[in-house]
């Protein structure tokens, strides 16, 4: 029992002495500390499950336990190959995991904070107008079978592809986008861009998807607008030139096949203002306005106060 109570003693103190516990508070800051490392750890773990990156992982883990074993082993030779592998590898993996790391920062940089400060330029109108030209175009050319991809940018800035293609600059018209993927016509080929409701550019290239899960049916049109939404906030909307199938692409999920009343239905609600505040721009933008106004009000009473004095 005092063998038992002993340890027991021992193993908290040296808890309290490694991790500098000094209060109550220090407790809480551990456990802070523990679960924001394990929900990064499972948001990375999410992030690279569907993608090639997770199959190098398996490839890296391999690596340092086979250099384990041969240490273990005394094999000289094979250890001394593992260990100048095991040098390089930092440098490896990062050029390896370009892609997923970028993703990742490109999530981070997704953060809404600066929807804090900034007013919504989105009108409800305009959005519904827009919305009503891509359906008639989506729902003819899914009757003639015309392939296209059409993605929508919100928050996330898509210049980097838009640079990829040329600059249109036009209203959105359903007779312009049927236009503009027309087969055999010189920018029928890769997607048109919508940005601030105007058609800004076509024939852009987009990144390929990195899911391995994919139907193997999917083509590479189905596949660039499913890897632009893996990687930014936008909405894309794909024509199957095989098919006719009308889908929609948002957060790297598909959804296929789908008809006018649903697609006009969907991308409403993703163009739409995200947060109750941004009806009236920001969080902030919408209080600063209020405020403007209130003084403005003031201010005009005081005039008026002072007329009549």
């Amino acid at each position: 029992m005092q063998l038992a109570s002993l340890n027991f003693n021992s193993v908290t103190t040296f808890i309290v002495e490694y991790f500098g516990i000094r209060s109550v508070w220090d407790i809480f800051r551990i456990i802070i500390d523990i679960l924001m490392i394990s929900y990064v750890f499972y948001l990375l773990i999410t992030l690279l499950r569907d993608s090639r990156a997770f199959q190098l992982i398996k490839g890296v883990i391999l690596i340092l336990l086979a250099a384990f074993v041969s240490d273990l082993l005394r094999l000289s030779t094979v250890s001394f190959v593992l260990k100048m592998v095991i040098e390089v590898l930092p440098v490896m993996l990062i050029v390896l995991f370009q892609p997923e790391l970028r993703r990742i920062l490109e999530g981070i940089g997704k953060s809404q904070i600066r929807e804090l400060f900034t007013a919504s330029n989105q009108n409800t109108a305009d959005i519904s107008v827009l919305v009503e030209e891509v359906v008639k175009a989506t729902s003819a050319m899914a009757e003639e079978k015309t392939g296209a991809l059409i993605i929508f940018e919100r928050e996330t800035n898509l210049s980097e592809v838009i640079r990829t293609g040329t600059i249109i600059d036009s209203a959105v018209s359903a007779q312009l986008l049927r236009l503009l993927f027309i087969k055999n016509t010189p920018l029928h080929d890769g997607a048109v861009i919508i940005r601030k409701n105007k058609i800004y550019a076509a024939a852009c290239y987009l990144p390929l998807s990195n899911n391995l899960h994919l139907n193997k049916d999917l083509g590479t049109r189905h596949r660039a607008g499913i890897g632009i939404s893996e990687s930014t906030d936008c909405i894309s909307v794909i024509v199957s030139e095989e098919t006719g199938y009308v889908s929609i692409a948002r957060g790297g999920v598909l959804t296929r096949n789908i008809t006018p009343d649903v697609l006009r239905k969907l991308l409403r609600e993703g163009l739409a203002p995200q947060e109750r505040g941004k009806k009236n721009g920001g969080k902030v933008a919408g209080l600063l306005k209020w405020i403007d106004r209130k003084s403005k009000q003031h201010q005009e009473g005081d005039g008026n106060g002072k007329g009549k004095a």
